[in-house]
């Protein structure tokens, strides 16, 4: 079961959460390269028989018609269907606001104009997980932001289920939030297919959603002729609380992560052994009434711990380390400190804000980065949906004023060729 740690021994367990998260893809590019290399000759012929081969389905027809559609959204939950609208909204107006709208400006005095132009990308493929992980929220999360951005043509694939259909609330997300074509295709066979283009599905620009091993290893391989997202390691949740903190709360959160897969991580980090010992009496309750109760404990007793830390300061130096993909805060006046968390995908501040708030309601994007990459990357988000393209104009005398500098530099860098198409046209060239 969960452990509960020293100071002495935090550096062994961050070394071990560590090298949990470095995935080992070398296991699967031969059957990857395999994959990606029969979809680029063979196009639909190759995803056809790999539905049959990996979803045991029989398909003549990719793309989910307009029928299928009309069908989902007669037939979804009227509950569901509110919800995911509600979901939307709150998307919508969080990711709005990171709406770029360029800009252009003349220094002082210059006959000069600098600028930026943000243009979208012009068509992205989102890929969906299917089967039992199936999550309209990873739609909402990745097209939103991509129909803000401006993106022309939204592309989605993910797998179909043994009847051939795919989930209503998928298809009901995906329409609502202005998917433009969905094919019935998953696996790195769906990669190579948004990445190389088959005679049904189009090539994109670049791919974004989450995937199993296979999936991530064949966004690694594409990465580059096309763009991707991030690579999603394993799910992870750190709770900084203090005494004060409620310990069934604490459970229930982590266990929330827990019960992603055996490799989903779940840390406490605490001022309070007290606190500690009644989490761990409350993960043990807990945990029996749930289904996926053999998951949880794995999970925990592999890569959970609780961490015992002498203050609130050392265990946000810590959970600054590990930077977590979500961080809650739990401790008396949060507002005080949230601040000093550097490396984090997203802080859940209070008791009050679990991290499935933030999954599936609040606003902000759910897609995070994992495995420490909080230290140097982002949430996804309408940025990953644009690109930005520098703007300079000089005029002859502007140019003439800075020639001299210009050519100092290009020589200095042994580059006679850049600093000749600055000479060439200085007067008396």
């Amino acid at each position: 079961m969960l452990r509960i740690i020293d100071e002495k021994d935090t550096e062994s367990f961050l070394a071990e959460i560590k090298r949990r998260s470095s995935q080992d893809y070398s296991m699967v590019y031969e059957a990857v390269d395999s994959i990606l290399e029969d979809v680029k000759k063979n196009k639909d012929t190759a995803l056809k028989k790999y539905n049959m081969e990996f979803d045991k389905v029989k398909l003549d027809n990719l793309e989910v018609t307009k029928e299928e559609i009309e069908e989902a959204f007669n037939a979804i939950d009227a509950d569901i269907f509110e919800t995911i609208k509600k979901a939307k909204q709150n998307i919508e107006t969080f990711h709005l606001k990171q709406k770029w709208r360029g800009y252009q400006f003349k220094p002082e005095g210059k006959d000069i104009l600098l600028g930026q132009l943000v243009n979208p990308i012009e068509k992205i493929g989102i890929y969906i997980p299917g089967g039992k992980a199936s999550y309209p929220s990873t739609v909402l999360m990745n097209a939103i932001p991509a129909k803000i951005a401006g993106v022309q043509e939204i592309i989605m694939i993910t797998p179909p289920q043994r009847d051939g259909k795919i989930k209503d609330s998928i298809l009901v997300a995906a329409s609502l939030s202005g998917v433009d074509r969905i094919f019935k295709v998953g696996g790195a066979q769906g990669i190579g297919a948004l990445a190389y283009g088959t005679e049904s599905i189009p090539k994109v620009y670049k791919i974004t959603g989450p995937g199993n091993i296979f999936v991530a290893a064949a966004k690694r391989r594409v990465s580059g002729f096309v763009g991707i997202d991030m690579i999603a390691g394993p799910s992870e949740i750190l709770i900084i609380a203090d005494n004060n903190a409620n310990p069934r709360f604490i459970a229930a959160d982590m266990i929330s992560q827990a019960e992603h897969d055996e490799m989903a991580a779940s840390i406490l980090i605490t001022n309070s052994y007290t606190l500690a010992k009644k989490v761990k009496n409350e993960l043990e309750k807990q945990i029996k009434e749930l289904e996926r109760s053999e998951i949880i404990e794995r999970s925990l007793s592999n890569h959970g711990a609780i961490i015992i830390a002498d203050s609130i300061k050392q265990c946000i130096d810590l959970a600054n380390e590990i930077a977590p993909e979500h961080l809650e805060l739990l401790i008396v006046n949060p507002f005080d400190v949230y601040k000093s968390i550097k490396n984090a995908g997203a802080i859940f501040i209070g008791e009050y804000s679990p991290e499935p708030v933030g999954d599936y309601f609040a606003g902000p994007n759910h897609t995070l980065p994992t495995s420490s990459t909080a230290k140097f990357s982002s949430a996804l988000s309408v940025d990953d949906f644009v690109k930005k393209t520098s703007l300079i104009y000089y005029s002859r005398e502007a140019l003439q004023e800075s020639a001299d500098d210009i050519v100092r530099f290009a020589e200095n860098e042994g580059l006679t060729g850049h600093a000749n198409a600055v000479k060439i046209r200085k007067p008396n060239a």
